[in-house]
């Protein structure tokens, strides 16, 4: 029954988004949502704005179905529980997000006790979101941290799903209250084969598969995601 509620909830951000929004999305591999079941990792790069949920407008019903029950992700905790509102909303929407600091420290090892091979994860590598400025909130660049290096260590079959946000600041920015309508949300999108995206990896002598990892996602920050306008 609680499934039912959230995948309702869903459908209905769904339907508000694409009445408010145009999506342009971008497939950089052949493989499309109608591969979603072997998902077993998406990764979320270049987080803007607490109004992300409004990709779920992309996204077709039998995937916000999975998402509903399966998905399984790391929230920051200032988010879940320090703002209420959008900790209930997120709550709502998300069955299985896990408020964690952004320290490896034991809410990380209980998330990760979480993790097994089989379950569908959700991750933002960079941990943090980007303002206006192209930085964090304590004026800081953004890198992208190693706990999808983590994930990465459990999975051994399926597939992953990246998808590189185009960033909402256009619509909402951290900060602003209100969203703006009637404007575009662009995002690129790239399905892979765990085995064959760590088979990608460059190793490269003193480096561990967690510096590969991280190397690699940044390269994909730094060049495969859309440019905002």
């Amino acid at each position: 029954m609680v499934r039912f509620v959230r995948f309702f909830l869903m459908l209905l951000v769904k339907l508000l988004s694409v009445l408010f929004y145009r999506f342009k999305l971008n497939w950089l591999s052949e493989e499309r949502f109608d591969r979603f079941s072997d998902v077993q990792l998406i990764v979320f790069l270049n987080h803007t704005s607490l109004f992300e949920p409004l990709f779920i407008g992309a996204a077709p019903i039998p995937v916000l179905w999975r998402l509903s029950g399966d998905l399984l992700a790391p929230g920051a905790d200032i988010t879940l529980n320090d703002r209420p509102i959008a900790g209930k909303i997120y709550h709502s929407l998300l069955p299985g997000l896990i408020p964690i600091t952004r320290k490896k420290d034991e809410s990380w090892h209980n998330f990760m006790n979480l993790v097994t091979k089989d379950n569908l994860v959700a991750i933002l590598p960079e941990g943090r979101m980007k303002r206006r400025d192209g930085m964090d909130k304590h004026g800081k660049p953004m890198t992208v941290r190693g706990g999808v290096a983590d994930i990465l260590e459990k999975k051994h079959k399926g597939k992953i799903l990246f998808i590189y946000s185009g960033g909402l600041h256009h619509i909402q920015s951290p900060g602003q209250i209100l969203p703006k309508v009637f404007k575009v949300i662009r995002a690129n999108l790239q399905i892979m084969n765990i085995d064959e995206y760590k088979a990608s990896l460059p190793f490269e002598f003193g480096h561990d598969f967690r510096d590969e990892v991280v190397k690699d996602m940044q390269k994909r920050l730094d060049t495969h995601v859309p440019l905002e306008k």
